[in-house]
């Protein structure tokens, strides 16, 4: 897909609401095999700010999210979450500061209950947190469903009776529901048409803009990200690396994985000259990553020195970190 880009990134800088230092995640295979997920990621959410957060599949975008949201728990770090360490809470205290973080599954299919009217739905999670009641709670329900482009006549039908872009609204409708701070977007377009996919994009920033909403949007494809997002997080096999805003690593990408990426992306232009990017095999498996540089064994400026070395996610300047010992101060190739 490709979509052209609609807005230009605001560049005023924004408190953070989320920073996450260190963040690690390993999981137990047969055999006492541990597979790394995610490994030492740092990130920071300004306040009312989307973050995208692009790479292959199996480079941990998902498991990043999910473990933010300790839906899955962390093996390692920290994460503020406007000034509180969620990471250190208990479960019950965990449970209070589950209403101000939310998540948009990618299926919108498979994360609403068949058996339940929409109305039921989106009421499941007011009662949840202990919202409105009775004829307050409807009224409620309308409010949300018409929030998201939606009427009340939807509200007493099942979820076989709407298209997937409804759908995906009806699951944004219930994670507005309960009015979160935080929202992680999983893949929330990957499932649709591509004229529905806009749609939904466009809502998902009219929401942020009219609500004030922080984001961190997850996607492996670097058109919507780009369309969608004021900042661009790239993951390669549960590291970072390479960050900056929207327009810098869509226009200039430092990080040889970024520039594959970019170079991979299809432009709707017969006469714009595209640069290839030669990016063979496969990503390596995450039970036995590659020694120093993970992605140093698809690079095509790997030095000898990324075999032996982890490539610090280092500033560069201009809000641009990179993790590459060929990127020194400025962004300029070593």
């Amino acid at each position: 897909m490709t979509i052209a880009v609609a807005r230009d990134v605001d560049q005023a800088p924004a408190t953070p609401l989320i920073e996450v230092r260190g963040l690690v995640k390993h999981f137990y295979a047969p055999g006492g095999r541990i597979v790394h997920a995610v490994e030492d990621v740092d990130l920071t959410i300004g306040r009312g700010r989307i973050v995208g957060l692009v790479g292959e599949s199996g480079s941990g975008k998902t498991t990043v999210g999910r473990t933010l949201l300790r839906l899955i728990e962390p093996t390692g770090g920290r994460m503020s979450f406007d000034g509180t360490d969620v990471f250190a809470l208990s479960a019950r205290e965990m449970r209070q500061w589950r209403r101000r973080m939310q998540i948009i599954f990618q299926d919108p299919f498979s994360s609403l209950n068949p058996r339940l009217t929409i109305r039921a739905i989106i009421a499941e999670a007011l009662d949840t947190r202990g919202y409105a009641k009775g004829r307050a709670r409807l009224d409620r329900t309308v409010e949300l469903l018409e929030l998201v482009g939606l009427s009340a006549d939807h509200a007493s039908r099942y979820p076989h009776e709407f298209s997937g872009g409804q759908r995906q609204r009806i699951g944004i409708a219930r994670a507005l529901a309960v009015e979160p701070d935080f929202i992680v977007a999983d893949e929330p377009v990957s499932a649709l048409d591509v004229s529905i996919q806009a749609q939904v994009l466009n809502l998902m920033e009219d929401l942020r803009r009219r609500l004030g909403l922080t984001m961190l949007f997850i996607s492996h494809d670097l058109s919507v990200i780009a369309y969608a997002c004021d900042e661009i997080v790239v993951m390669y096999l549960g590291r970072v690396m390479e960050r900056g805003s929207s327009r810098d690593v869509r226009i200039a990408p430092l990080h040889p994985y970024s520039q594959a990426l970019i170079a991979a992306a299809p432009v709707p232009d017969p006469s714009r000259r595209r640069v290839h990017v030669p990016l063979g095999g496969d990503i390596p498996s995450p039970i036995a990553p590659p020694s120093g540089c993970v992605f140093r064994t698809r690079c095509p400026k790997a030095l000898p020195a990324c075999a032996e070395t982890v490539p610090p996610l280092t500033d560069v300047g201009q809000g641009r970190f990179v993790a590459c010992l060929r990127v020194g101060a400025g962004g300029v190739s070593l």
